[in-house]
């Protein structure tokens, strides 16, 4: 059974850094593309960065671009995001996902979800 739990979100203001966590089990993280999306209030869930199954290769959003490092340690089965240099528009509650064949540009593809956690960028 798939399961991924997400931590690590929080209160920072902008310019600061968080990193969130993905505990992931039921799998190992080489055979899915696993990653990041976020969802803001009144907006569409969009995807941040992902980590494909099919060459190994990072992949992310313009707007995450220099900003955040996707990472992950199959020796813990955990997925990371590092985020730098916050903006007031990184808030959003962050979810960690996996499946096969997808991409960030379609979230309704994914198959696997965690619960989120929330990231609040203020001053």
């Amino acid at each position: 059974q798939v399961k991924l739990v997400e931590s690590g979100g929080g209160l920072v203001q902008p310019g600061g850094s968080l990193r969130l966590s993905c505990a992931t089990s039921g799998f190992a993280l080489d055979d899915y593309t696993i990653g990041w999306f976020r969802q803001a209030p009144g907006k569409w869930r969009e995807g941040v960065a992902c980590i494909s199954s099919a060459d190994g290769a990072s992949y992310y959003a313009e707007s995450a671009k220099g900003r955040f490092t996707i990472s992950k340690d199959k020796t813990t089965n955990t997925l990371y995001l590092q985020m730098n240099s916050l903006q007031l528009e990184d808030t959003a509650v962050y979810y960690c996902a996996a499946d096969w064949w997808v991409d960030l540009r379609s979230p309704s593809e994914w198959g696997y979800w965690g619960q989120g956690t929330q990231v609040n960028v203020s001053l």
